[in-house]
């Protein structure tokens, strides 16, 4: 089939190649078949979500993928690297129109140490880290950065696997014994050798995340930041604006904006954030992790924003014009795990948008989102309710989070009894107010596809 291009016949620009063809590659194609653009996908699963909008290319059909586009990007970021570096030298040598984002978003997005670093470099705030190469600098990495600790893989883990809460002393020689292969390259965790990395633990109040896309030009268009809940370590919800946030707006805006220059970053890009109180008592926020591709808590944009996500990355990607990024409604997004609703009942609800992935129900799998954007604002947190009331899977939402000693702490109903059963179940300074899971979160939802 032959399709017509939106542009004139100087365009050089026909089919974008994306790398994954999971939800976020179906939702990229979504948007790029209304600007005159067809996509091709690099992905193992030939029955995957994006195969609805475009050819599937197996891994092993590299040369035949690389064949059928002018331009590529990807929707996973733990892409391999070499992948990325033989495409980003056929456009240098000119046979290609780009690979974007840039190899280096990739490499640095894939190591947790090299991140930090960055933002460390950047003079950006960000947990306290150290690398541990050793048994005796876990040792001081401890007394440094003060118990409890989380000792993570810098490179791959995940579902819970390459890390290890260290709550006392005792737990210093286990931690070490669990991990320390992942430093030579040894054992399942990772085939590339790389330091562990320790985080300290941080008080927060809560997670939230903002998405920004930069074009070819060096222009940067920035989203509102959301506020994101989770459950079991994937993301439930998420509601953008975020209530109470415009006076971190700038200070998250000008963080994103500075590690997309720094990287000469192309296409969308999200960055993970813990509001946090500084030593004057006033809010700021602390950065946790970026993500170099369009982001599960940037989807509410699909209807909520003048511009989505999803286009504004197609933008960047065949350079045109960014688009405008503000929101037009305040909404809820909550995604679907494992079982899907019953449709009628979801579309009985006004303001209610339901978008399927078109994949096989599987516990904790992420199967579709729903955005909830009712005329009136007051009208959000019922409708959530009634949302709620019938998804399979509620996420947790049903569930009542209690204040305990100023901190919020899950109650026993969720499944979590006290502190130190929670420590177990997630990694430190992330989702939930003391707990990090936004690694876990992401490779989770990756791993899932």
């Amino acid at each position: 089939m032959t399709t017509a291009n939106a542009y004139p016949t100087t365009q050089t620009i026909r089919t974008i190649g994306i790398l994954g063809g999971g939800q976020l590659g179906m939702m990229l194609a979504e948007a790029a078949i209304p600007l005159g653009y067809q996509c091709v996908f690099l992905e193992d699963n030939a029955d995957c979500p994006a195969s609805l909008y475009g050819r599937v290319f197996h891994s092993e059909q590299l040369d035949a993928f690389i064949e059928a586009a002018d331009v590529f990007t990807l929707e996973f970021e733990n892409t391999p690297t070499s992948t990325v570096e033989h495409l980003t030298n056929l456009s240098i040598a000119g046979s290609k129109q780009g690979m974007f984002p840039p190899l280096i978003a990739l490499d640095i997005a894939q190591d947790r140490l090299k991140e930090k670093q960055m933002f460390q470099t950047l003079a950006i705030a960000t947990v306290p880290f150290m690398a541990v190469n050793s048994e005796s600098e876990l040792q001081q990495a401890c007394q440094t950065l003060g118990l409890p600790i989380v000792l993570k893989t810098s490179r791959g883990g995940y579902d819970g696997k390459g890390q290890f809460v260290i709550k006392e002393d005792n737990d210093i020689k286990a931690a070490w014994h669990d991990l320390k292969d992942a430093v030579s390259g040894k054992g399942a965790l990772t085939p590339t050798p790389a330091p562990l990395i320790a985080e300290g633990f941080i008080n927060f109040s809560r997670e939230v995340s903002i998405i920004a896309v930069r074009g070819q030009n060096g222009q940067v268009r920035g989203y509102d930041l959301v506020e994101n809940h989770h459950y079991q370590g994937i993301l439930a919800k998420t509601q953008a604006p975020a209530v109470g946030t415009s006076h971190l707006l700038k200070q998250a805006t000008d963080a994103i904006t500075t590690v997309m220059n720094h990287l000469d970053y192309v296409g969308v890009m999200a960055l993970e954030l813990f509001v946090v109180k500084d030593a004057r008592g006033n809010d700021t926020v602390l950065a946790n992790e970026i993500a170099p591709r369009v982001h599960n808590s940037g989807h509410w944009s699909i209807e909520g924003a003048i511009t989505s996500q999803f286009e504004n990355h197609i933008r960047a990607v065949v350079n045109l014009p960014l688009g405008d990024t503000d929101n037009v409604h305040p909404a809820i997004m909550l995604n679907v795990l494992g079982q899907y609703p019953d449709i009628s009942e979801v579309l009985k609800i006004d303001g209610a948008h339901y978008h399927s992935y078109h994949k096989a129900e599987r516990d904790d799998r992420k199967i579709a989102h729903i955005t909830l954007m009712p005329n009136d604002v007051a009208d959000l947190e019922p409708a959530l309710a009634k949302l709620v009331a019938i998804l399979p899977n509620k996420v947790g939402l049903d569930k009542k989070i209690v204040a305990v000693d100023d901190q919020p702490k899950m109650t026993d109903e969720m499944g979590v009894a006290d502190t130190n059963e929670a420590l177990d179940s997630m990694d430190i300074t992330g989702e939930e107010p003391q707990m990090d899971i936004m690694d876990l979160a992401a490779q989770t939802d990756e791993a899932q596809k």
